[in-house]
């Protein structure tokens, strides 16, 4: 009898881990995904100009295959709209470097399309400078781990003037229906979790999150979830080419009681935990921040981190996966096992 009981005890636990939602997760990812690192003479030209932002530039990433080998299953890349080509091939920054200095030897900066980097002349060195190569980097890692557990990816729509920089492109309802396309295009609609998938039978998709219609996640494993991350604003523009998110890659950031709600960016989880914990007991998915500005870092301050993960916040991003490479800290972001994914544990109760 104990023996058909503790077989009993064990198929319910096997029948929930293989029942539990995509909202019932909580992973770690990157921020600004695709940065590899700052040249110091860049860096140090900008301490004595602006010495707050050169200190908040002072992080970089491994490749994006060996951040998903890591476990991490969120990432971000910020795009700029590039149609024609060579808007961007020529750096300000490149003056400070070493004669001689090798950068994009593909000349991918003068072939068209979006291109994949954190500020325009200062802060430009980056993994992919095309945002198809990003993709298919994805691509080919989903391919070589079909079973893996979907990763969110956030994207930023970059057309913001800084300080003596060439003016980026803006992003109108085309340009960022652009980024939809070069997703279907170069990742594939077979590997994307989308609006359409969601909202299923219900009239919105607020009202299919609303009532718990997010997919089982051993249905959407190999897969990726897109989000536009962006203003209201320019979130309008890309819904005047996606009219309510039928047939988008991207899902976007709108408050909730919006019918196109579902997926919310809450950056700060030490004012607002409660907020994020009231939103994800109603059913959307959050992204929110252990870190920023490489100020926890510096600090060794995890107290952001422990409001994240008690959030219950979906997504939670970091600069420090691992240890930083430019100053001396520990300071990294984990779960208590030492992995970047776990049940979410407000919804999901030891």
């Amino acid at each position: 009898m104990k023996h058909i009981s503790l077989c009993l005890v064990i198929f319910w636990f096997s029948l929930s881990a293989t029942a539990q939602k995509l909202n019932e997760t909580q992973v770690i990812g990157s921020h600004n995904s695709y940065k590899s690192d700052m040249p110091r003479p860049i860096l140090d030209y900008l301490s004595k100009v602006n010495p707050g932002a050169a200190q908040s530039l002072e992080y970089a990433h491994i490749p994006l295959s060996d951040q998903l080998d890591l476990g991490l299953r969120n990432l971000e890349l910020d795009v700029f709209h590039d149609p024609e080509g060579g808007r961007y091939a020529r750096p300000k920054g490149l003056a400070m470097l070493p004669e001689g200095t090798i950068y994009d030897p593909n000349k991918d900066l003068e072939k068209p399309g979006l291109k994949l980097f954190h500020v325009q002349d200062l802060d430009f060195m980056s993994h992919h400078l095309l945002f198809k190569n990003a993709l298919l980097e994805l691509k080919s890692w989903s391919e070589a781990h079909p079973d893996h557990h979907p990763v969110f990816v956030l994207i930023n729509a970059k057309d913001g003037q800084v300080p003596m920089t060439i003016a980026p492109l803006p992003f109108s309802s085309a340009a960022l229906d652009s980024i939809d396309l070069e997703v279907k295009t170069h990742l594939g609609l077979d590997k994307l979790i989308t609006p359409d998938q969601v909202r299923g039978k219900y009239a919105s998709l607020e009202e299919a999150v609303l009532a718990g219609n997010w997919p089982e996640i051993d249905e959407v494993r190999g897969k990726f979830l897109f989000v536009l991350d962006e203003s209201e604003e320019k979130i309008r523009r890309y819904l005047q080419a996606k009219p309510k998110l039928e047939n988008a890659a991207l899902f976007v950031n709108l408050k909730e009681g919006n019918p196109e709600a579902g997926f919310r960016i809450i950056n700060n989880p030490v004012t607002q935990e409660e907020y994020i914990q009231e939103l994800v007991q109603k059913g959307y998915l959050i992204r929110t921040r252990a870190d920023s500005d490489t100020k926890q870092a510096r600090t060794g301050d995890y107290s952001q981190f422990e409001k994240a993960k008690a959030s219950g916040a979906q997504v939670i991003s970091t600069d420090y996966y691992l240890p930083s490479g430019f100053f001396e800290s520990d300071y990294s972001v984990k779960f208590e096992n030492q992995s970047y994914q776990r049940p979410n544990p407000v919804l999901i109760k030891k």
